[in-house]
């Protein structure tokens, strides 16, 4: 088709422009003297992305898949307990990584369009006398459903309980988007990928551990090699790896971080914060609902739509695809055909949202949707127009002063 693919699913994200012009290089030794000139920035800056005070950033050339992995294995052992409530297709994929990593697993059933249960976790951790449970397992914001977990709460939960589990988070489609402050909530593992928030191509894999995860990284019995953080830490003092990394991806991520801390990471979550609404407000005006049951769960990157009885929410991906060439989320396992994915997160402003929006809207008529053309674009205006950012109305404003 002529023009741009219209790219709205929750990752991979449009890169841009900039940071495929800083992606262009050459290949370098990467154990030369220069080498740590590029690398130097890149910890502390995840570190502030993060938002974690103390402890250590790790970059592994691999996904969000193997961030997980570099989690576990490097602060478990082989038959360690670990407590996760699974109520999402990742939630779900990250525990049985943990079962095939040989951890036991006590889930937490909970109904796909909720977040993590703080009062049955607390209540599993003061049943846990013998505290057994090495670590309780939160996937932050669950793309499948559109759900974003409260993450200080569980540690509230955590701490009320008085038990010394590790609190890991998987913040793939958070960081970079939605607030994160991990030392602040006491998330001691923290896991995100280079394609969400941080708008570059999957590639990378990011961990940032607390001291006592660190600490705990000592004791730990898992086998691992390629993600050893002790390998690592051995190597990325001076500024190297302990193997190739992906020059690209790493010259890439120095432009993301900088793109994201000039315009403010507060600014980044309102953004994300206000856009995200605007799409509640498409939904809302066409009649439909959101998978996520109740608004302290909404997503700030992801609005998983519900659709009619009748309308069957893969065809309705399809026809936006191939008719309209934009990409949005299918449904996954228990919600497959129940609901199709819109991603608002990285690089996009409104008038892009409202050109996905408008395709997401002929492809629901296609299917047989009962709705009015025209709704859901006409309310995510409204509520753009009223709720502008507070840069673009100082904008606004001096323009109509002159």
């Amino acid at each position: 088709m002529a023009g741009r693919n219209f790219l709205f699913v929750p990752g991979p994200t449009n890169i841009p422009d900039r940071i495929q012009r800083a992606m262009l290089v050459a290949s370098e030794d990467h154990r030369s003297s220069r080498f740590p000139e590029l690398t130097r920035s890149l910890f502390p800056g995840l570190m502030r992305l993060f938002g974690c005070a103390e402890g250590q950033a790790f970059i592994f050339p691999t996904t969000g898949t193997g961030a997980w992995e570099a989690a576990l294995v490097n602060t478990l052992s082989p038959g360690d307990k670990v407590l996760a409530p699974r109520f999402g297709q990742f939630s779900h994929l990250w525990i049985d990584m943990m079962q095939r990593l040989g951890l036991e697993v006590e889930v937490l059933e909970c109904e796909w369009g909720e977040g993590a249960p703080e009062a049955r976790i607390e209540q599993a951790l003061r049943a846990d006398t013998g505290q057994r449970i090495r670590g309780v397992m939160i996937v932050h914001n669950e793309t499948a459903t559109g759900v974003t977990s409260d993450l200080a709460a569980v540690r509230r939960a955590m701490d009320e309980a008085r038990h010394p589990a590790l609190l890991y988070a998987d913040a793939v489609s958070s960081v970079g988007c939605i607030d994160f402050r991990m030392s602040e909530w006491g998330v001691d593992l923290a896991v995100t990928g280079s394609q969400k928030g941080l708008m570059l191509p999957a590639g990378l894999g990011l961990v940032c551990a607390s001291p006592k995860a660190l600490e705990a990284a000592s004791r730990a019995q898992c086998r691992r090699a390629f993600f050893d953080f002790a390998d690592m830490r051995r190597t990325n003092g001076e500024g190297y790896f302990p193997y190739t990394p992906s020059l690209p991806l790493l010259y890439g991520l120095r432009e993301s971080l900088a793109m994201l801390f000039a315009e403010g990471l507060e600014n980044v979550f309102a953004r994300h914060q206000r856009l995200a609404a605007g799409v509640r407000e498409a939904v809302g005006a066409w009649g439909f609902g959101v998978c996520a049951r109740r608004p302290r769960w909404y997503s700030d990157t992801v609005t998983a739509v519900m659709v009619p009885n009748g309308v069957d929410g893969a065809r309705v991906v399809d026809l936006a695809f191939r008719r309209y060439n934009l990409a949005l989320g299918a449904g996954l396992a228990k919600v497959a055909g129940r609901v199709f994915r819109i991603g608002h997160l990285g690089d996009l402003n409104e008038l892009m949202l409202l050109g996905a929006l408008a395709g997401a809207e002929m492809a629901l008529a296609d299917a047989g949707a009962p709705m009015e053309l025209g709704s859901g674009v006409g309310a995510a205006q409204h509520y753009w127009r009223v709720n502008a950012s507070a840069p673009a109305r100082a904008r606004a404003d001096a323009v109509a002063a002159e």
